[in-house]
């Protein structure tokens, strides 16, 4: 469900770097949000639980257990969106943490102001996601207000990014766009920010959801030169 917009979003920071979750946590309370913290892993968890945090801002390299397994067990039990700190730069790393259903990757060292802002952006997407839209495509339908998405009838399982993706590529049929422009339409962001990679990641993601084929596509299909569209 959806925060109530009258409400303040509640974000969990976890890092295992005190001074870092100092400064993120300091920038999220001036930015309007309210704010918990963990430095390990199995702490992260026990809040998700509890808590029923909004949002978690979760460092790769936390000990008990890393990060990457504790995104692997929010993934097998809700949709909450989560937002990786890493230290490692390679494309490896950036989609080993996608390929788990990360709504973004921050790569330290970062701006907080920048951090503050995707949160931000993630967030406006959860809050206001109540359009009303009911997209579909022979067995495939999406509605927007309930942010469910079936295939034949079979709820499927995605993360709050994919959905996002896959509804607004549903919304423009045949229409071709750039990664640059769906990082823009989906994250809210740029190619100054954003590695245009991510969009890759998440339409890999899509394929294995919906495509009886992912490798064959249908309906998501590559534009070559130019990025993605969705054939109906």
């Amino acid at each position: 469900m959806a925060p109530n917009p009258a409400t303040p979003c509640h974000v969990l920071v976890v890092d295992d770097e005190p001074m870092v979750r100092e400064v993120v946590c300091d920038y999220l309370r001036r930015d309007g949000s309210r704010v918990s913290e963990a430095a390990t892993g199995a702490e992260a968890l026990e809040l998700v639980a509890t808590d029923a945090p909004d949002l978690v801002v979760l460092d790769v390299m936390i000990p008990d257990p890393d990060g990457f397994e504790v995104l692997r067990r929010i993934r097998s039990t809700r949709e909450l969106p989560v937002i990786m700190l890493t230290s490692r730069t390679t494309e490896a790393d950036r989609v080993a943490g996608l390929d788990l259903g990360a709504d973004d990757y921050v790569v330290k060292p970062f701006s907080p102001r920048e951090l503050t802002a995707r949160v931000r952006s993630v967030l406006r997407r959860t809050r206001h996601a109540t359009g009303g839209r009911v997209l579909e495509a022979g067995p495939l339908r999406l509605d927007e207000r309930s942010r469910r998405a079936t295939l034949q009838d079979d709820e499927l399982e995605l993360t709050p990014r994919e959905f996002d993706l896959l509804a607004h590529l549903m919304a423009h049929p045949e229409r071709a766009f750039s990664r640059a422009e769906l990082l823009e339409a989906v994250w809210r962001s740029s190619a100054e920010w954003q590695d245009p990679s991510t969009v890759t990641v998440h339409m890999r993601r899509l394929r294995t959801k919906i495509e009886p084929d992912p490798e064959e596509p249908r309906h998501l299909l590559t534009v070559w030169g130019v990025g993605y569209r969705f054939q109906p």
